[in-house]
C-alpha cells in the first residue's frame, strides 16, 4: 500500500504542494482569462434566423406559473380527497360505535 501511495500522482502533488518554500512564486491553478477569437465570437453572435426558434421569456414564465398554480390545485384536491374520507370513515366509525352501544 505505501508503494503505491510513493507512486501516486495525488500523492505527488499534495508532496509538492507542501515543498512549496516562503520565496517561491505561487502560481494559480486557474488559467489566465483569454479573449474569445473571431469564430467563437461568431458563435456567441445573436443569430435573427434562430429567433422564431426560441423561446420568449414572458412566455415561458407565463406557462411556468400555469403549470405551478395546476400542481397546486391538484395537490390541494388530493389533500381535500384523502380529508373527506377519513371524516367520513370516522364518522363511520362513530355510528357503529353508537348503534353497538346502544343496544
Amino acid at each position: 500500500m505505501a508503494f503505491f501511495l510513493q507512486k501516486s500522482s495525488l500523492a505527488n502533488h499534495f508532496r509538492s504542494s507542501y515543498q512549496k518554500t516562503e520565496g517561491s512564486l505561487a502560481v494559480p491553478n486557474r488559467a489566465f482569462h483569454v479573449e474569445l477569437g473571431d469564430r467563437e465570437k461568431a458563435l456567441l453572435a445573436k443569430d435573427p434566423s434562430l429567433s422564431r426558434f426560441k423561446s420568449y421569456k414572458k412566455n415561458v414564465w407565463r406557462l411556468k406559473r400555469i403549470g405551478d398554480v395546476l400542481t397546486i390545485v391538484v395537490v390541494a384536491g388530493c389533500c381535500y380527497e384523502i380529508y373527506v374520507k377519513a371524516a367520513m370513515r370516522e364518522e363511520a366509525r362513530n355510528q357503529a360505535k353508537a348503534a353497538g352501544g346502544s343496544e
